[in-house]
């Protein structure tokens, strides 16, 4: 498919995806440049001749979700400030996102880029919303320093249709202060979950309004965005290839529940986590009584500046390290008639100045693994560590994504739940109805 499609097969295959687009409409997640030497106008596949694309003063329309304003506006603003082109940024409210695209897709109105929720980029490039990027992504001199994970999500039937745009990660948060009044070594965060249990524990024993640690305990986005990366670590998936099959029920997976369940029920867990959505669950920890917890790695740059807090990578049962790599992807729509000077503005983004003097020096995790280390995050361990995970992380690939994972009424809501507040003995009952619901 991608740009072997005809018009008449591309707009059948536009139409057909916009219908299942708008019936999931309701669903909300959790997680160089210079002038080419081609011509402009559409087609999508590009070629190494113009691996930068073409800046001819062409104006281009983009879409966002208002969750990564910030990151889009700042790179919008940068690249108009130094190119012939111009980007026309539209922020769209998160909520209404999908809706948006859908119906865009429908009357062949989309715009020339379009970002997406990178767990929702299956349901575009298998609907033909997304112009083929294979042959330009592969001509990019940093093309496997990349973000694979995102790279991975928008691949279809072996071509390639997004690049990373912004990315947010899971990581480990830990409290310095009270790791040091635990008589816990601030420098030596938790390197396997059963460290992470020892040192929660730990800290737990301070007493008072002090915490071991925190989750969102009736938010499937938060399950997976911060439960999953425990279970890759220890060498494992979670889902089958190609997304249709739970493999949530493994002995790994058991003992990162019954880890919880373990917190949960010897009260190691701040008050709350058995009602928490997820619209506050980040706003924990900040507050300075939580030992160590899992968070989005975007929440660094927002922390309190008198909070001695330490950042490491969500480890395994018995070690590893992983994340899930989740933020936004974005493309070249399959109807956009300027697709050389889309890709002069991707090519920017991903280029050396694009991503040390905007992303990394707005402390946002950069999209390419060559770059982890930069005059910007040098200055903070921290942000290195956090660049580096980019490497070790995984974004997950399934069709049905929303409806399983963030429908607050999905099978894995129910799972998640069961085998932390429950007994845990309805997790391969709970796997099979998360199956069910993949492969719907």
């Amino acid at each position: 498919m991608g740009s072997t499609v005809g018009p008449r097969g591309r707009a059948g295959r536009l139409a057909t995806g916009a219908v299942a687009l708008l019936a999931a409409a309701s669903l909300v997640t959790a997680c160089g440049s210079g002038d080419g030497d081609s011509g402009g106008g559409g087609g999508g596949g590009g070629g190494a001749a113009n691996a930068t694309g073409v800046d001819d003063g062409a104006t281009l329309t983009m879409w966002t979700r208002a969750a990564t304003r910030p990151q889009s506006e700042a790179l919008v603003k940068a690249y108009n400030a130094s190119h012939k082109n111009k980007v026309e940024l539209t922020v769209v409210p998160t909520d209404d996102y999908q809706a948006k695209v859908g119906a865009a897709a429908g009357s062949r109105d989309l715009p020339d880029l379009f970002a997406s929720d990178v767990v929702f980029v299956p349901n575009y490039t298998s609907s033909g919303l997304f112009a083929d990027l294979t042959e330009r992504i592969e001509a990019l001199p940093f093309a496997e320093n990349l973000a694979q994970s995102h790279i991975e999500a928008g691949t279809y039937e072996d071509k390639k249709y997004v690049v990373p745009h912004t990315l947010d990660l899971s990581v480990l948060f830990y409290n310095k202060d009270l790791y040091r009044k635990a008589k816990l070594d601030p420098e030596k965060p938790p390197t396997t979950l059963s460290e992470w249990d020892e040192q929660a524990r730990a800290v737990d024993k301070l007493g008072g309004d002090v915490n071991g640690t925190f989750f969102g305990g009736n938010c499937g986005g938060c399950g997976v965005f911060t439960w999953w990366p425990s279970i890759w670590a220890a060498g494992e998936e979670v889902l089958s290839e190609d997304g249709t099959e739970a493999l949530l029920a493994s002995a790994t997976a058991k003992k990162v529940y019954d880890t919880y369940r373990g917190w949960v029920d010897d009260d190691i867990v701040a008050p709350g986590a058995k009602d928490e959505t997820g619209t506050t669950w980040t706003g924990i920890f900040p507050k300075g009584k939580v030992g160590v917890m899992p968070m989005p790695s975007t929440t660094l740059g927002l922390m309190p500046k008198d909070l001695d807090l330490g950042v490491a990578p969500i480890p395994g049962p018995d070690g590893g390290r992983s994340t899930f790599v989740g933020g936004d992807a974005i493309g070249v729509s399959a109807t956009s008639e300027k697709a050389d000077q889309a890709w002069n503005f991707l090519a920017w983004t991903l280029g050396d100045k694009a991503q040390v003097d905007v992303v990394a020096a707005n402390k946002d995790v950069v999209a390419r693994t060559d770059l982890a280390s930069n005059k910007h995050s040098a200055a903070d361990p921290r942000l290195v560590t956090i660049n580096e995970l980019v490497a070790d992380g995984q974004t997950p690939y399934a069709l049905k994504f929303g409806q399983t994972f963030n429908d607050p009424n999905g099978p894995w809501l129910t799972l998640m739940r069961d085998a932390v507040f429950g007994d845990g003995t309805s997790v391969d009952k709970g796997n099979e109805a998360v199956s069910a619901s993949l492969a719907d």
